[in-house]
């Protein structure tokens, strides 16, 4: 007998297992540090799609596919899973998970208006409307006085600035990623795009790393213990199972439903925030955030009917 209504409530876990793992995100960072968290992250997630891809089609490699359609989705897993990550660790570090995943949300209104002038996807009336509902929302909660919702667990007032600097670019990372993914993927399978975009992004970060000198960090990061169990823990939830739900939201329910869903991460983090780092939440951000998800939410949905 089919559950009623599994795309959906599959979305609303893969939403809440998402937010639980940026929350792991951010509670590693404060022991070893953004880079190490992003590189050894991702490592984790490349370990559980190449053992995916030898179980079911075994190959240790992605599946064929012409040069374009690797190009565009290994550009994109370098804009989101590098670029986007990194600036996106380094954020909640500063200004903690609660504003950097708010200004996270401005990607789809971004995306919207990147894919309007590179692949000519019309914009309504009602979708400008929307993003505009979005913007609004994030600015009137960065704009907030950080007295009023400051955390003393993780906020570094004299360095917010920089915080949300990296918010934003991780936005407009993840924003361009998108865009490039809708662009390359086409009927190419969904867990060898993930496997290129992961290739793409590795890369980055060995160059990174390598410039940086960073070789000792990162194995210092493996080494310790306390660190490495929350990131095992956040990648178990989210990486792993957080890509699980996702995929049976896709199949039980409609895009725009799903990615709907998913946009509500700025509203569901609120009362974990409270809980876990005792973070002061004004009326004014909680009201921000809902403004901010109404928008993204509105102009999701009006593209997928």
């Amino acid at each position: 007998m089919p559950i009623p209504h599994l795309g959906e409530l599959a979305a609303l876990g893969t939403a809440m297992l998402w937010t639980l793992s940026t929350l792991a995100w951010t509670s590693a960072g404060r022991y070893i540090g953004a880079l190490p968290i992003s590189f050894i992250r991702l490592l984790l997630t490349l370990v559980l799609v190449a053992g995916y891809q030898m179980l079911f089609y075994g190959t240790i490699l992605p599946l064929p596919a012409d040069g374009r359609t690797w190009c565009l989705l290994g550009i994109s897993g370098f804009m989101g899973l590098f670029i986007t990550d990194v600036c996106m660790f380094h954020s909640f570090l500063l200004i903690g998970p609660r504003i950097a995943l708010l200004i996270l949300s401005l990607s789809p209104p971004v995306a919207a208006v990147i894919s309007w002038l590179w692949l000519g996807d019309w914009l309504h009336w009602w979708d400008w409307a929307a993003m505009g509902l979005t913007l609004a929302g994030v600015l009137w909660v960065v704009y907030e006085q950080p007295a009023k919702s400051q955390s003393l667990h993780y906020l570094r007032p004299e360095q917010s600035g920089w915080g949300v600097v990296l918010a934003c670019c991780g936005a407009v990372g993840n924003a361009i990623s998108l865009v490039l993914s809708k662009d390359g993927i086409g009927h190419y399978d969904a867990f060898s795009a993930t496997y290129v975009r992961v290739l793409g992004a590795m890369g980055g970060y060995l160059v990174l790393i390598s410039l940086l000198r960073a070789w000792p960090e990162i194995w210092a990061a493996l080494c310790h213990r306390k660190a490495m169990k929350i990131v095992a823990a956040g990648s178990f939830v989210g990486p792993f199972l957080g890509v699980a739900f996702s995929m049976t939201a896709i199949r039980y329910a409609q895009p725009g439903v799903v990615a709907a869903i998913l946009a509500t991460m700025p509203v569901l983090i609120l009362p974990f925030v409270v809980l876990v780092y005792r973070e002061r939440v004004s009326l004014r951000a909680v009201l921000g955030a809902l403004l901010a998800v109404v928008g993204v939410i509105g102009l999701v949905l009006n593209n997928h009917h």
